[in-house]
């Protein structure tokens, strides 16, 4: 391959890791969301549910110290994700980077 031929590849193959990057953040937001919207359905049949009268304040305080709890673990497992993906990236450039060199050299060197 020529080296303008390896830098499309190296380019597209950025460009995919990016988009599937994108695709697991999606992935784990909605996966997110899903559990917070049956918590607010259970939120109002707990609120709702039967002949009793239910001590609004408990339902509600454990509500949204459960989401609270679920949003932050939500941020750390965000992060991670973010981490994981960009230290990935910066692999492949490295190593792509370090293959342009080498080719450079060798064409040199011929």
């Amino acid at each position: 391959m020529t080296n303008g031929q390896k830098f499309l590849f190296a380019a597209a193959d950025l460009q995919a890791t990016a988009l599937k990057a994108a695709i697991r953040c999606q992935i784990e937001t909605l996966s997110f969301l899903k559990r917070r919207c049956e918590q607010n359905v259970k939120l109002i049949d707990d609120l709702f549910a039967g002949d009793e009268f239910v001590d609004v304040f408990d339902v509600t305080s454990n509500f949204l110290q459960n989401a609270t709890s679920d949003y932050a673990t939500e941020a750390g497992n965000l992060a991670r994700v973010g981490s994981r993906l960009t230290s990935d990236m910066a692999r492949r450039v490295r190593r792509e980077a370090e293959s342009a060199i080498e080719d450079m050299a060798a064409s040199t060197v011929a």
